[in-house]
């Protein structure tokens, strides 16, 4: 993505991928969805009030769910998972805002509440035990957001905005991830001069930017260049990270001491992964369907946007196994009129929720699948 796009855009940029740029017929703008009821289609429950809940995130051991809001002022929402409820977590009140000057000295201050642009999250559960959240901010400053997350001892888990690391100029992150020395990885989808045909293509447009403590700011790390570099993972060792090449449906897995050559990767089987999560021991990726009957087949960019604005697409959640690079599938569904653009899956008590960039209003959840996989994973193969 590029600086001082629109929001709008910025939504497309997020899910832009296909193999094909359609030269012909123009589908009609998607009508908007029925207004939120709990109750969906094609078995789905829907929990109100989320704005464009693009990413996910559990927090382990309890019924609760972080979930980003990928537009101007929709910030960062809590959901209970027991009662299918949310509230607004971060308000900006004086008890949510404890600068930390020493750990993030070139940060300019807490994020616009009314502007604050949620994207790619990042829970970090060092081995000390404090948890922290690391969000990509659109809103007002292209920006790494941090903040402590708080459950013990209180009913309701408590957030604390510490700091921030803007990005380079002309550069805006899409998703985020962190080791356990603190080090700072975020994916750039598009870089200055590039664009959503470029990546379609199957040409590199993004990169990995990499933060360390004590770093002035974030640097690219050469080699890590894709077509479309969108979800980011580190490895349960810290040895490597994942990250999602988006033009090509696929997931690549660099050393972290040796990024300049990807080590594998792998093409999902029959979707788009787009976010990807380390979630109860399993990496799971979340994404559209590729190939949508509905659609008119593989996806595609019309007049600069992607197909999905214009038509439905089903989705697919997947379990990867980071060494055999083989895709378990665990559910899948086809085009739903009132949720579409699956973007990120979390797993709570069996229950299996779903984030979607395109949705103004709405977080989904459904039972998970029992019985084997739907499908079998494809085979690694060198990059």
């Amino acid at each position: 993505m590029v600086v001082r796009v629109s929001r709008v855009l910025a939504a497309v940029f997020l899910c832009c991928i296909a193999a094909e740029v359609l030269s012909g017929v123009q589908r009609p703008a998607l009508s908007a969805p029925a207004a939120c009821m709990p109750e969906g289609k094609a078995g789905l429950r829907y929990v109100c009030g989320a704005e464009h809940p693009e990413d996910l995130a559990h927090i382990p051991g309890t019924r609760w769910l972080i979930t980003s809001g990928f537009s101007d002022g929709a910030g960062l929402k809590l959901i209970d998972t027991a009662a299918d409820t949310l509230h607004r977590w971060y308000t900006g009140a004086p008890e949510q805002v404890h600068y930390d000057s020493q750990a993030w000295p070139d940060c300019p201050g807490p994020p616009d509440v009314a502007r604050f642009n949620a994207h790619g999250i990042h829970l970090h559960d060092p081995q000390d035990g404090r948890r922290s959240l690391y969000v990509v901010n659109h809103g007002g400053r292209e920006s790494i957001e941090i903040f402590s997350v708080e459950t013990h001892g209180i009913a309701d888990p408590g957030l604390v905005w510490k700091g921030c690391i803007v990005l380079p100029p002309g550069m805006a992150a899409n998703s985020v991830s962190v080791f356990r020395d603190g080090t700072i990885l975020a994916t750039v989808l598009t870089l200055p001069g590039s664009t959503i045909a470029d990546f379609v293509r199957g040409q590199n447009t993004g990169v990995v930017l990499q933060w360390r403590p004590g770093d002035s700011g974030f640097k690219s790390l050469p080699g890590t260049e894709l077509p479309g570099n969108n979800g980011i993972e580190v490895s349960a060792d810290d040895q490597e990270f994942y990250v999602v090449a988006f033009g090509l449906h696929a997931v690549y897995v660099y050393s972290r001491c040796n990024p300049r050559h990807p080590l594998r990767s792998a093409v999902a089987p029959g979707f788009m992964p787009d976010n990807i999560h380390w979630d109860d021991g399993q990496l799971l990726l979340a994404g559209m369907q590729l190939d949508e009957p509905a659609c008119g087949g593989l996806r595609k960019v019309i007049d600069g946007k992607a197909d999905e604005m214009r038509c439905h697409r089903g989705y697919a959640v997947a379990a990867l196994d980071p060494a055999a690079m083989q895709f378990k599938v665990l559910a899948k569904s086809g085009p739903d009129p009132d949720f579409n653009g699956v973007s990120a899956a979390a797993i709570v008590n069996n229950e299996l929720w779903l984030g979607s960039w395109q949705q103004p209003d709405r977080v989904a959840h459904r039972p998970l699948p029992r019985g084997p996989s739907l499908k079998a994973g494809a085979r690694p193969h060198a990059p």
